[in-house]
């Protein structure tokens, strides 16, 4: 394979990561209830129905308080979606620099994600959307280490 190929291989899987964050965080943005998105995950961790939660008189406003909590949270990981992006729009990762650098911070941030999931909320369905993310970053990593200077 060419240098083209290696350098599309390692820019567009990182884009597409981003991309995903944005996608991830509008649904739990968009959704009315998105506690619900993951509700068989949080529930187990509750070890209790968020009908019998919120049909409690001292959690009439919880909905409101997840509601508020999730929005933070669903603009959390579209800006950090949008900052992937342009970062790998603006650097087209020409340098090794530019690659190293955000390869090794998704690799945080997905160490992180595996770790919070596995051992917080095993049944997420997100498991899938982790797996391809993680798919991702191999691929973007192994182009990455193809290129030459």
């Amino acid at each position: 394979m060419n240098q083209k190929h290696w350098h599309n291989l390692s820019w567009i899987p990182a884009f597409i990561i981003g991309l995903g964050a944005v996608g991830l965080g509008i649904s739990w943005l968009l959704h009315p209830e998105p506690w619900i998105l993951d509700q068989p995950p949080n529930e187990a961790l509750l070890q209790t129905t968020f009908a019998d939660l919120f049909t409690a008189d001292i959690n009439r406003h919880l909905p409101d308080y997840l509601r508020v909590i999730y929005r933070f949270f669903g603009w959390w990981v579209v800006s950090i979606g949008l900052l992937i992006m342009t970062f790998v729009k603006v650097t087209r990762m020409g340098t090794s620099l530019a690659r190293n650098s955000i390869l090794g911070i998704l690799f945080i941030i997905l160490i992180g994600i595996y770790y919070m999931v596995f051992n917080f909320i095993p049944t997420s369905p997100f498991k899938v959307a982790m797996h391809i993310l993680a798919v991702l970053w191999f691929i973007s990593a192994i182009a990455s280490g193809r290129l030459e200077e």
